[in-house]
């Protein structure tokens, strides 16, 4: 599925649309350059899931958990050195766990990324516009 968006907020708002379809055991893996969007599809996301806390990307934390009918696994796994650190923080246990995983830079740890995982391509094309964002959805 190939969507378009010519601001944060239409970036949100098609999140928030994905996260209302999102079920138990989902992983959404999102990849796009620095800039690209990741965090404001996160936040977009959240909400779909009806959760009200500011999100930010867990840059340095590696993973956020929210709290909601179905727990928010946010995972950025930017600054994954070494795949070994998934292994250390448990990452099984949030990627086939009871909740919904969202995974910023996925295509790092691609190796890790179960078949199923649904993939979210997110990219800038400045001819469009400053704010424009092309969202492809791969299952």
């Amino acid at each position: 599925m190939l969507l378009e968006s010519y601001s944060i907020e239409e970036t949100k708002n098609i999140a928030y649309k994905i996260a209302q379809k999102a079920v138990k055991g989902d992983i959404f893996c999102l990849e796009g350059e620095l800039g690209a969007g990741k965090t404001s599809f996160s936040q977009g996301f959240a909400k779909g899931l009806g959760i009200n806390d500011y999100i930010t990307s867990p840059t340095f934390t590696i993973m956020n958990i929210y709290e909601s009918n179905i727990p928010l696994y946010h995972f950025d796994v930017y600054r994954i050195e070494d795949i070994d650190e998934m292994y250390e923080i448990g990452y099984e246990e949030y990627f086939f766990g009871d909740g919904i995983c969202l995974v910023e830079w996925s295509n790092l740890i691609e190796e890790l990324i179960p078949n199923k995982a649904i993939k979210i391509i997110i990219t800038k094309d400045l001819k469009k516009g400053e704010d424009y964002r092309r969202i492809e959805v791969i299952k």
